[in-house]
């Protein structure tokens, strides 16, 4: 699934801005210095290996949940057309320190869902969609795909370092 170093993303490239090469990012992330502070970042086109850019600076559109980037090597509108697409990606082992019940999102995908007191498997998760409120998306067992609230009454409890979290669904959640 990922390569021999581990990369996540926390963005996607998708459009330019302007004529100058600025970009436009989506960002999958709620660290904001990670669009605004200048630096080193990497670019990745689906599963290639990344590439090294560097961050000139970033500010947030006010109202909207995109920020503009302005990367070295990308000065005009064409340059900045041929990453539409790429993912803004960081390496895993940079991310930050959370407290007991803040989660990484990659630490989610992947997790044993379980359910009752004998924590019975019924699936596993493959996706969070972030919103207004967070949605696991579960695919089940028997192959099929719900969305879960992410909220403390209906998954009260998660081991990231087992592999596995536990759901307490309201009756009918996973019919639907």
């Amino acid at each position: 699934m990922i390569e021999k170093k581990q990369w996540m993303s926390i963005g996607e490239i998708v459009a330019p801005q302007g004529l100058k090469g600025d970009i436009r990012i989506k960002p999958s992330s709620d660290f904001p210095e990670r669009f605004t502070k200048p630096g080193k970042r990497w670019i990745q086109k689906n599963k290639e290996s990344p590439t090294a850019i560097k961050l000139i600076k970033g500010t947030l559109i006010p109202g909207k949940s995109i920020y503009v980037l302005s990367i070295e090597g990308i000065s005009d509108r064409s340059s900045a057309e041929r990453i539409i697409g790429w993912n803004l990606v960081i390496p895993v082992d940079s991310r930050p320190s959370m407290s007991k019940d803040e989660y990484h999102y990659f630490d989610l995908i992947g997790l044993e869902v379980r359910q009752g007191p004998k924590k019975t498997l019924i699936g596993y998760v493959i996706d969070l969609i972030k919103g207004g409120n967070d949605l696991l998306e579960i695919e089940l067992v028997e192959g099929k795909k719900v969305l879960v609230p992410f909220v403390k009454e209906i998954v009260p409890e998660i081991e990231i370092k087992e592999k596995w979290l536990l759901i307490n669904p309201p009756p009918g959640l996973l019919e639907l």
